[in-house]
């Protein structure tokens, strides 16, 4: 009985240590990430983030910047797109994953003093690696730092290779980066970056930043990004999806490219024009899309643009975007 009892103390002494584990690390607590966000029912990892199903990561990866962008607008999220990035590594690849946001600010020494030594008690090392230290496999690491070109990159090749290690993805990040070549040569560490400067994070005698937010919501160009936020970066520009919303983006997807195949090929063959594909399809349209719908699936040589899984499920519920 008494060990049992001593064990409860325990447990409880170190329940009563997370809230200060969660300040050191100027993380957002559990209950204020699920309160911020409301709509998603799905699982969600430990500390509350919002855990959007590997399959519709996967699945995202194929969704074009206009299908995501149509669908989440619909949603009035009409502030979700982040362009102008000067520095792109891997232009031609994609990514895409489940959003680990981090927060910089400008230094003012009596905070960062506060800050630093909170951390230092717990054992955290340099500010920069805060929120690089909780990666997971999936992550892609969102920064706000505020644009700050020289003297700011808190990521060169070194921290780089841990972000990919840990991640197998790339970042997003409002600010400066050094060995860009380094960066190059990691392979897929598809990344979009404000700037690239030789100079180094916080030099002796010039001290410019202090970690402000790990897991918490910050600002990428005109984007609110909430940590859980699914992340898809291509053509230039990234979008960030909210996670109630992903699976309804890769769904409306899947359809529009299905009936893009079907418009290109029935303008081809001469039998309707661009004006009727182009607009709201009638009753016998839809019907003949259906019917090549299903001869194509049941074709299992005919190469379609959406797995044949998700084919099936679109001929179940026999329904049609049409968006154009």
């Amino acid at each position: 009985m008494k060990s049992i009892y001593s064990a409860g103390l325990l447990m409880l002494a170190f329940l009563g240590m997370m809230p200060l584990l969660s300040r050191a690390q100027q993380q957002m607590s559990k209950d204020e990430l699920i309160y911020l966000t409301p709509e998603w029912k799905g699982e969600r990892f430990p500390d509350g983030r919002p855990k959007v199903p590997d399959d519709i990561i996967t699945r995202m990866k194929d969704v074009s910047i206009e299908e995501a962008w149509a669908t989440i607008g619909g949603s009035n999220f009409n502030y979700q797109i982040a362009e102008d990035w000067p520095i792109q590594i891997n232009p031609d690849s994609v990514l895409c994953g489940r959003a680990f946001t981090t927060q910089f600010m400008p230094y003012r020494p009596d905070m960062w003093k506060q800050i630093n030594d909170r951390g230092q008690k717990l054992g955290l090392k340099g500010q920069n690696v805060w929120g690089v230290d909780q990666l997971q496999k999936g992550d892609v690491y969102v920064a706000d730092q505020f644009g700050l070109h020289k003297n700011g990159p808190t990521i060169g090749d070194r921290v780089a290779t841990t972000i990919y290690a840990k991640t197998g993805n790339g970042i997003v990040y409002d600010g400066a980066i050094r060995d860009l070549e380094g960066l190059k040569e990691i392979g897929r560490f598809t990344s979009f970056v404000s700037s690239y400067t030789p100079s180094f994070h916080n030099p002796r005698g010039d001290m410019n930043t202090m970690i402000m937010g790990v897991e918490t919501p910050i600002r990428i160009r005109q984007v609110t990004v909430m940590p859980g936020d699914v992340v898809l970066g291509k053509e230039g520009m990234v979008i960030f999806i909210p996670p109630h919303l992903a699976e309804k983006v890769v769904k409306a997807s899947e359809k529009t490219r299905l009936e893009d195949m079907f418009a290109h090929i029935r303008v081809m063959e001469g039998k309707y024009n661009a004006g009727q594909m182009d607009a709201g399809w009638p009753a016998d349209i839809r019907a003949d899309y259906l019917a090549w719908l299903k001869a194509s699936y049941d074709n299992k040589k005919m190469k379609l643009p959406v797995a044949r899984t998700q084919v099936a499920e679109i001929l179940a519920a026999s329904a049609v975007n049409n968006v154009h």
